[in-house]
This record gives structure tokens, C-alpha cells and sequence, in this order.
């Protein structure tokens, strides 16, 4: 059983305050099991976008875990991601977004593996 998606958020707001790194939730979604996207913007205005990685990027053994992938490999310009992330909330009003602010663009999260 994963930890609810309110109880994740905080946390994952909690390491990035204990980093340096400002963070905050821009639309808060379902409680129990919304999806999660991180929006993590650069100075020159870009963004990298983090979604839910797919269900086959998850370890059988660690379910719990909530895994993630970059919707591009390279950070896009703040208002396409800004687009995309419209297109998910039309998609699924239950989604959370989280918004950070990072020089060096870290992230903080774990991360599916490729290939």
C-alpha cells in the first residue's frame, strides 16, 4: 500500500525546505491517491516536469514507493510545461502539482531507470 499522496507531499516539501530549495503546492489534488507532478523551474525561466513513472518502472518489491520520470529529457520553456500540466488536471482533477525553485535544478526524487 503506497502513503497517501497529502502525507508524501509534505514530506517531500519538508526535504526540500531542510535543502535550501523553495517549494509549494500549486493545486492541491485527492488526499488518498492523487497523482503527483513536480514543476521544478531554473532561473532562465525554464522547467523540467516530473510525472508518475509508469506502472512497469515500480519494483515489485517496494510498491509503496512512488517513482518518477521527466516528461523531457531537456528543460522546456516554463509556459509549455505550464500547457502540459492543464492538459493532466483536464485529464484527471484528482492530479497535485508541486512547484520548486532550484538553481541547479535538483529534484529530489527518486527517479525510474532507464532502459
Amino acid at each position: 500500500m503506497r502513503l497517501k499522496s497529502s502525507i508524501w507531499v509534505s514530506a517531500y516539501l519538508r526535504r526540500c525546505q531542510s535543502e535550501g530549495v523553495f517549494g509549494a503546492v500549486s493545486r492541491r489534488g485527492a488526499e488518498e491517491a492523487g497523482a503527483v507532478f513536480v514543476k521544478v523551474v531554473l532561473p532562465d525561466r525554464t522547467a523540467m516536469l516530473y510525472a508518475p513513472a509508469p506502472q512497469t518502472a515500480y519494483d515489485d518489491s517496494r510498491p509503496f514507493e512512488r517513482v518518477f520520470a521527466p516528461v523531457s529529457p531537456q528543460p522546456q520553456a516554463e509556459a509549455a510545461v505550464d500547457e502540459r500540466l492543464a492538459k493532466e488536471i483536464r485529464f484527471d482533477p484528482d492530479v497535485w502539482i508541486i512547484e520548486t525553485e532550484d538553481r541547479a535544478g535538483r529534484h529530489f526524487l527518486d527517479l525510474a531507470k532507464q532502459g
